[in-house]
């Protein structure tokens, strides 16, 4: 249905049905908060809500993109953009908003040298801006997906994941690790993507059948650029700086152990360890619950994702008292295994894992208490893990 809404919008606007539709999903993490960018380990999938691109290739250089959902109407020229991948992303005049992250995949794929051509696009999407599903890797893979198929040239998800990584770092200015461009470029049907984010070695992880996944909207809304998420990475890289003028073979916080982080507590603030005592706890998590996910051991996969949250919350100080109320509500729910926190944190969504019969349980519950305590409602998604940005039909 997104795909033909965004077939009908490009109709529309350009006169002409498109000469494709590429579909980039949202993601959810199930375990493995803020241990990307700390060379560890995350476990997310890929999510059946995203973002549908209807396209036409054009015969000069122009990328013209016009999203359904803002309503608006945006264009840049490649050959003005390719002479400046090497200058100040401020200077193009395109960073910020959502055309930002458009503007800067055509500038991050310009630089590592891939030929691209003009291109009309409509896009329109149904997932919830700012909500912690990374609507921005959507975005960002999606027009990268997009660029490929009009330019004609091979499709690398991990290749593209990493210049998608550069866009976001250096355009959008969000110190962001791995995890959401190469869940959202490389993920397969049915199943999560355990992923070792030095190595961008991946490994897919079934979920029982048996085992549904949910999202918990919290309503609140957070700009990860201009939030504390940039500040959380520099409290752990100023960690690993400390713990390696004593261990020179910690390169990221992945490397250190609790010894090592205690080690080295009176030379860094009371702030900076807790965090660093989160990441270094986490790492280990996406590894115990792909076993116990493999096994369908939901009792076991259920702690694991109550252990993240509380350290998420008490730890790196990223969770809000309406993000512990969804996942109390929600745990507390029989059948309901789990939940925790997923994202950056600061508001956006909680993840559950609870048996399929019990989904109507959980939403209904969470959906009363949200509503007596907050005033809002706390909309659900229950997904299926999705396959990775791709061309539809």
């Amino acid at each position: 249905m997104l795909a033909d809404k965004a077939r009908e919008r490009f109709q529309d606007l350009f006169g002409a049905p498109p000469a494709g539709v590429v579909f980039a999903p949202g993601r959810v993490n199930l375990v493995g908060e803020h241990t990307d960018y700390n060379d560890g380990f995350v476990l997310p999938m890929a999510i059946q809500k995203g973002i549908a691109f209807a396209f036409t290739p054009r015969i000069d250089d122009v990328l013209r993109v016009h999203s359904a959902d803002v309503i608006q109407t945006r264009d840049l020229r490649l050959a003005e953009l390719k002479h400046r991948v090497n200058v100040e992303p401020d200077r193009t005049g395109q960073r910020g908003g959502w055309f930002g992250y458009v503007a800067g995949i055509a500038w991050s794929m310009l630089g590592a040298g891939m030929p691209l051509r003009g291109a009309d696009i409509a896009l329109t999407g149904n997932l919830p801006m700012g909500g912690g599903l990374s609507s921005s890797a959507a975005l960002e893979i999606g027009d990268a997906r997009v660029l490929s198929a009009v330019a004609q040239t091979e499709w690398d998800p991990k290749a593209i994941a990493l210049i998608a990584q550069r866009a976001e770092r250096e355009f959008a200015g969000v110190a962001c690790g791995i995890m959401d461009q190469l869940v959202v470029a490389a993920a397969h049907e049915d199943c999560a993507l355990m992923i070792d984010c030095r190595s961008l070695e991946t490994r897919d992880v079934p979920l029982p059948p048996q085992m549904s996944v949910l999202i918990l909207d919290s309503g609140v809304r957070r700009d990860l650029a201009s939030s504390a998420y940039n500040d959380r990475r520099a409290s752990c890289e100023r960690a690993a700086d400390a713990i390696r003028v004593r261990h020179p073979e910690v390169i990221a916080l992945r490397d250190a152990d609790l010894t090592m982080l205690d080690e080295v507590q009176s030379a860094i603030s009371g702030e900076d360890h807790r965090r660093a005592r989160h990441v270094i706890l986490e790492n280990p998590r996406p590894a115990a619950m792909s076993e116990a996910l493999t096994t369908g051991n939901l009792t076991r996969a259920g702690q694991v994702m109550k252990d993240s949250h509380a350290s998420l919350r008490d730890l790196y100080d990223v969770s809000t008292p309406e993000l512990d109320l969804l996942v109390d509500v929600a745990a507390s729910v029989p059948g309901c295994h789990g939940a925790r926190l997923t994202g950056a944190g600061f508001g956006g969504c909680v993840v559950a894992i609870a048996d399929v019969g019990a989904n109507d349980a959980v939403i209904a519950s969470v959906a009363n208490e949200y509503k007596a305590r907050y005033g809002n409602e706390a909309p659900a998604i229950v997904s299926r893990p999705s396959a990775g940005a791709r061309v539809v039909r």
